[in-house]
């Protein structure tokens, strides 16, 4: 529909006037969604009481059912055909939907209209006639495309029968398995079970077993079904072992010919303590016009990997090193990780490589990427390191002095450019030989750690961009860049609008660098004070994932143009696509195919993101088992989320964090105010906000479920709703109490009465 030209101003427009507009507006929109904004501005009505008319009217059109609200704010027509297409979602707590192809409207799907489908099933179903005030149903009409999916949990195996308890968050029945399909699982191992059958009369599916993980509650068997849940890898193909043990180093005269040789510069590595896969190296030395020569150098992985074999395969699939507490499971196996590819000290190996000259003030004047050879002199943890740093004594002093200034330098003009500094601390697990934590400890990212940190971001930018940004305006060649979009700009206008709330200022428009800068003093500012955990979370959440993508946006939170991962092949997919490309252009090759380029990039994300998911689900099954042992015992803690079932506490002393349901706090009804991060009580006000200091006490420990429940106590140690003997009070009682307890409530309470 054409824009109308009529000023706004001029005119005041009727009600019956503005809903024959609304209702034109809709009619012309066909299948199309829309919210009052957008409706507003069609009918050119731009006063905030013309635009509040028309979202009252949105809204009373989808209640008599003459709308549809596909999400909230957010409407279409309803269309006469109720077929259609659509992804089934699965609930373990029995709310099922489907998400439709053609708007993504979430429909309800009654388990006895599901056919049983499962979670990612794609669907055929019929919408039923909306009726006014109803929220809309379908009924599966037909499976089209059944997702291959495994459930994972604990066998019970009788005499009888045997049936798998899923530990599923997407499916609530048990699985039916005959005693002939159990591959030698027995009662209590922890297995993975394919679905093979569920017939429609049927309350529980049929499946077979596909591999035993162990007994449930085993270190090993509890951390392959998390590997599992999330459909990575646990082992690898004796095949892909056995062609990587074919591998030697072939460190030959002809290969070192062939580069650049780096071997009597020093060099030296700076890793975690437990660190194998030693895939970066640092060298440096002083040039004979006083500037320094420092070369970042990374193990080239790409060189015993080659394109389309066995093992270059797999670790496309893999895409990603996976870290879990206790363990990492290698995106290349340990020969090449651990052994060929690692920069082991006092061994000869192939790096690619970028070195710089730069003067003592951490300026770059000139850059060289090539393929090198290099021999680590030192391996050094971070800890040796930082000891070095702060005493200024130990093996290769000097280098190590020389090269934290210049990381200093680098770090500051970053983060004068708009770089945003997020620095929490990480959560680590002492781990017993049975894989039990005894004890928790934080991993701080102290200055050894930033030297090498700023370093391989310096070789990151400088690789992206000389690919991105050709000499001499050259059309740039299809490359993987790793970027990270704006923020969203509703998240940052919240942002914007709470830390005003205490007194802070967060610019929500202008360059990103000014933006980013304004982030950063409140981050400084909120240092130690009681709202640092609230406004961090929220700075946290306000920004974009990072992904990697072929088409170049920049990285936001780092301020920088160009950007791309070129510096830990051993364990990152895109990195050794990088290390391809890089070779392929420094010989003057031809551009890559971009599409099917862009299709690795997306890949590699969502592996990513499964890797992220499964340490995080590491992580919380060993902080359920670490705080089992802590059964009823009182914590200080943060509030680090609030939901409408209830707050997320962190506690201080050890970052283990779990929830308090909202059914435990039995003092008021609390609704979820979510534009405020909070509950708020019904009758007494009571607020619990994101970031609020609260204590606890460790009530449930699901290892099973991965869930950790506390209870919110007092100074006493009585929980909400409980009175001074520790029994539990009702809400109405509690605000009665509260009455009572409150003259100038009873005061008011009295007034009331006399005037009814």
């Amino acid at each position: 529909m054409t824009k109308k030209t009529t000023n706004p101003s001029s005119r005041r427009v009727k009600t019956k006037d503005l809903r024959g507009e609304v209702l034109e507006y809709i009619a012309g929109q066909g299948s199309a969604t829309f919210n009052y904004k957008q409706a507003s501005f069609a009918i050119d009505a731009t006063t905030a009481s013309a635009q509040k008319a028309v979202a009252m009217m949105l809204a009373e059109l989808a209640f008599d059912g003459d709308l549809i609200e596909v999400s909230p704010g957010k409407y279409k027509s309803p269309q006469r055909n109720n077929v259609t297409t659509g992804t089934f979602v699965r609930r373990a707590n029995g709310k099922n939907s489907v998400i439709t192809d053609t708007d993504g409207e979430t429909i309800s799907v009654a388990e006895r209209n599901s056919m049983h489908a499962l979670n990612g099933d794609r669907v055929r179903i019929n919408i039923a006639a909306r009726r006014r005030g109803v929220e809309p149903e379908a009924q599966v009409i037909e499976i089209i495309e059944e997702k291959d999916q495994t459930f994972i949990g604990t066998l019970h195996v009788d005499r009888q029968m045997a049936y798998l308890e899923t530990d599923s968050k997407f499916l609530a029945n048990d699985i039916i398995i005959p005693r002939a399909k159990l591959r030698g699982g027995k009662q209590g191992d922890k297995a993975i079970v394919r679905i093979t059958s569920w017939p429609e009369d049927d309350k529980n599916p049929r499946g077979e077993v596909v591999d035993v993980l162990g007994k449930t509650g085993e270190n090993n068997a509890e951390m392959h079904a998390i590997l599992a849940e999330f459909g990575l890898p646990y082992h690898y193909p004796e095949n892909v072992n056995a062609a990587a043990e074919k591998i030697g180093a072939g460190i030959t005269d002809e290969e070192v010919a062939r580069r650049r040789d780096m071997r009597p510069v020093t060099t030296f590595t700076i890793d975690p303590r437990d660190a194998k896969d030693f895939d970066d190296a640092l060298s440096i030395r002083t040039l004979p016009n006083g500037n320094y020569e420092i070369g970042v150098h990374i193990a080239d992985v790409t060189h015993y990997v080659q394109p389309d074999t066995i093992l270059d395969r797999e670790a496309q699939k893999r895409a990603t090193s996976v870290y879990l507490v206790d363990r990492v499971v290698p995106m290349l196996p340990e020969h090449l990780s651990n052994g060929i590819c690692s920069l082991r000290p006092d061994e000869d190996k192939l790096t690619f490589s970028c070195i710089f000259e730069m003067d003592e003030r951490g300026k770059v004047l000139n850059h060289d990427i090539c393929r090198t050879v290099i021999r680590s002199n030192r391996r050094f943890t971070y800890e040796e390191a930082q000891q070095v740093i702060e005493t200024g004594v130990g093996d290769y002093s000097k280098e190590i002095l020389t090269l934290n200034s210049l990381a200093q330098i680098l770090r500051k003009e970053r983060y004068e450019n708009g770089s945003v500094e997020f620095d929490r601390a990480e959560v680590r697990f002492e781990i017993d030989e049975a894989g039990h934590p005894v004890s928790v400890y934080f991993k701080e990212s102290k200055e050894a750690n930033k030297l090498i940190e700023e370093f391989m971001l310096l070789a990151n930018k400088t690789v992206a961009r000389a690919i991105g940004k050709p000499a001499n305006h050259k059309r740039p060649k299809a490359f993987v860049y790793r970027i990270h979009d704006m923020p969203d700009p509703g998240k940052l206008a919240d942002l914007s609008k709470i830390a005003r709330t205490f007194g802070y200022k967060v610019k929500e428009t202008g360059s990103s660098k000014d933006v980013n800068r304004s982030i950063n003093r409140m981050l400084a500012d909120v240092k130690g004070r009681g709202e640092e955990n609230f406004l961090s979370t929220l700075a946290i959440r306000s920004m974009a994932k990072a992904v990697y993508s072929t088409t170049n946006v920049g990285h936001y939170g780092l301020g920088f143009e160009y950007y791309t991962h070129f510096t830990s092949p051993i364990r990152r997919f895109p990195d050794m696509m990088v290390h391809r490309l890089l070779a392929r252009y420094l010989d003057g090759g031809r551009s890559v195919n971009q599409a099917k380029l862009e299709d690795q990039c997306k890949h590699s994300s969502d592996m990513e993101q499964l890797a992220a998911n499964a340490e995080r689900a590491s992580i919380k099954y060993k902080q359920v088992e670490f705080m089992g042992d802590h059964m009823g015992e009182t914590y200080e803690g943060v509030i680090s989320g609030v939901t409408e079932w209830g707050l997320y506490v962190e506690i201080n002393e050890n970052l283990c964090e779990g929830l308090v349901p909202v059914r435990d706090l039995a003092d008021d009804y609390y609704d979820f105010d979510e534009k405020n991060y909070c509950l708020v009580g019904r009758r007494r006000g009571v607020r619990y906000r994101l970031g609020d200091n609260v204590k606890v006490k460790v009530a449930r420990a699901n290892l099973e479920r991965k869930q950790l429940d506390f209870l919110l106590v007092d100074d006493r140690g009585h929980g909400p709703g409980e009175d001074d003997l520790g029994y539990k009070v009702s809400a109405r009682q509690a605000v009665r109490q509260g009455k009572k307890n409150n003259p100038k409530q009873k005061t008011r309470s009295r007034a009331r009465s006399r005037r009814q």
